[in-house]
C-alpha cells in the first residue's frame, strides 16, 4: 500500500503540474486522471467507469482569473482509488469526491494566497538585479508548493483511508470555511479586472457593454449567449474582410 500511496500522489503532482509546467495536455481532467489511477491500481474498467461520472460533474467547472472552484481533480484521484481499493461502485466515489474537492478548493486558494505574496518578493529581487533568485521563486518554489499540495493529502489518504480526510474536512473551523468562500468569491473579481486591464480599450469597450446588457437582461443561457457572440462576431468578421478586399479588387483591375 505505501508503494501504490507513492505512485497515486506522484499521478497527483503530475496532473497539477500538467497546466502549471508542463503545458496543456488535459492530463488533470477526472477521465484521465481516474484512468491512470486505475492503471496503477489494476483496475483500468472501474478507472475510466468513475472518471466519466466525475468528468460529468466537471463539465461547469471553470477557472477564470484566479478563480479556484473545487478541485475535482484531487476529488477524482482519491475516489477512484477509494472505488477500486474497496470494491465500490462509481455512486460511492462520487459521494467521496464533493468534500475532498471542496477540501482541494480550500488548499488551492491557500496555496495561490501564498504564491501571490511570494511573487512581491520576485518582484523585489528584479529590482535589485538579482534574477536568478527571483526565476527560482517562480519555477522552484511554485512548483514545490504545486506538488506538496497534491502529494500530501493523496498521499494521507490513501495510505490511511479516504475517512481521514472527510475527518479534515469536518474539523476546519467555519470562519475559516468562510473566509476561504469570501476569498474564492473575491478572486474571480480581481482575474477579471487584471483581464480587462490588459485586454479593454476603447474599441473593446462597446462589445464589453453589449455582452453585459445582453446577459443581464435576455435570460438567456450561458450557450445561448456563446452562440450569440459565435453569431455576431461572424457578421462583423464578413463585414470587415469584405471592406478589406475591395481595395485589392480594384488594385488587381488596375494592373
Amino acid at each position: 500500500m505505501l508503494l501504490k500511496s507513492i505512485l497515486i500522489g506522484l499521478i497527483g503532482v503530475f496532473c497539477i503540474l500538467d497546466s502549471r509546467l508542463l503545458g496543456r495536455l488535459n492530463f488533470e481532467r477526472p477521465l484521465i486522471v481516474s484512468t491512470l489511477v486505475g492503471i496503477v491500481l489494476g483496475d483500468v474498467q472501474k478507472g475510466l467507469i468513475v472518471g466519466a461520472s466525475l468528468e460529468l460533474i466537471s463539465l461547469g467547472l471553470v477557472n477564470i482569473g484566479a478563480a479556484a472552484p473545487p478541485d475535482m481533480n484531487m476529488g477524482s484521484i482519491i475516489a477512484t482509488s477509494f472505488a477500486i481499493l474497496s470494491n465500490s461502485n462509481a455512486q460511492t466515489a462520487l459521494t467521496i469526491a464533493i468534500p475532498i474537492a471542496i477540501l482541494g478548493q480550500m488548499l488551492g486558494i491557500l496555496t495561490r494566497t501564498i504564491l501571490s505574496n511570494m511573487t512581491h518578493r520576485a518582484d523585489y529581487l528584479i529590482e535589485k538585479g538579482e534574477f536568478e533568485k527571483a526565476c527560482r521563486i517562480h519555477i522552484v518554489w511554485g512548483t514545490v508548493l504545486y506538488s506538496l499540495m497534491y502529494f500530501i493529502p493523496i498521499f494521507l489518504a490513501i495510505y490511511f483511508g479516504a475517512d481521514l480526510v472527510k475527518s479534515i474536512v469536518d474539523v476546519i473551523p467555519a470562519w475559516l470555511t468562510n473566509g476561504l468562500t469570501l476569498a474564492s468569491k473575491i478572486l474571480p473579481a480581481y482575474g477579471f479586472a487584471l483581464l480587462l486591464n490588459i485586454m479593454l480599450s476603447t474599441k473593446m469597450l462597446p462589445f464589453l457593454i453589449i455582452g453585459f446588457f445582453v446577459t443581464a437582461y435576455s435570460n438567456l443561457s450561458v450557450t445561448g449567449i456563446a452562440i450569440f457572440a459565435c453569431a455576431f462576431a461572424f457578421i462583423l468578421a464578413e463585414f470587415k474582410f469584405k471592406e478589406n478586399e475591395k481595395p485589392v479588387d480594384s488594385l488587381n483591375s488596375f494592373h
